[in-house]
């Protein structure tokens, strides 16, 4: 357990800091990229894909440590992270979707029956969302259309038979439009 929750903090810290980097180098709306919910979550999924045990937590630590690790190369090597609301709210949604993320993982590395299609189907999900909004709010076009296609490589990637692949693309087709909701209603909440 001691080498899983330190993979989960360094592992945190390096998609954090590797985010904040990326952002200031990709081009364009492309930058946005880096910093978006799934590709930081992706992280969580990982963690709790290797735990035997404790995934939720895993997935917890990975997703504190990502938003440690972004804000705290803002403060020290930009121009300051800025006020603390920020860091706040970023650290009450990866307190929500770390575990639930490290949970996924788990399921679809060793759960069982309809465990590994939702697992892979949640992760496709969650790039699905980000795609709906860079469509629908951001008009970020070819982001959109690039996260759209990522959300159906997972399940397709991740699914062990092709009825599993299917079923995980189905299940990504359900959860980005519910997720772009939640998305919709944290943003009015927290200003974000």
């Amino acid at each position: 357990m001691i080498r899983a929750s330190a993979f989960s903090v360094v592992g945190g810290l390096a998609i954090g800091v590797a985010t904040n980097l990326l952002q200031g180098v990709l081009p364009g709306h492309f930058n946005s990229i880096a910093n978006s919910g799934s590709v930081w979550v992706v992280g969580a999924f990982v963690a709790g894909a290797l735990a035997t045990r404790r995934a939720p937590l895993l997935g917890l630590l990975t997703q504190v440590f990502a938003v440690v690790g972004y804000y705290g190369y803002a403060e020290l090597f930009r121009d300051g992270m800025g006020s603390a609301y920020a860091p706040a709210v970023w650290l009450g949604f990866a307190l929500v979707g770390g575990p639930i993320f490290g949970l996924a993982g788990t399921w679809w590395r060793r759960g069982a029956g309809r465990r590994p299609i939702m697992g892979a189907g949640l992760l496709g999900g969650v790039f699905g969302m980000d795609g709906l909004w860079h469509l629908m709010v951001l008009h970020y076009l070819p982001t959109g259309m690039a996260f759209c296609v990522v959300a159906v490589l997972v399940p397709l990637a991740l699914g062990r038979t092709w009825r599993e692949r299917l079923l995980g693309v189905l299940c990504a087709a359900l959860v980005a439009p519910l997720a772009v909701s939640v998305l919709s209603i944290a943003a009015a909440v927290t200003g974000l």
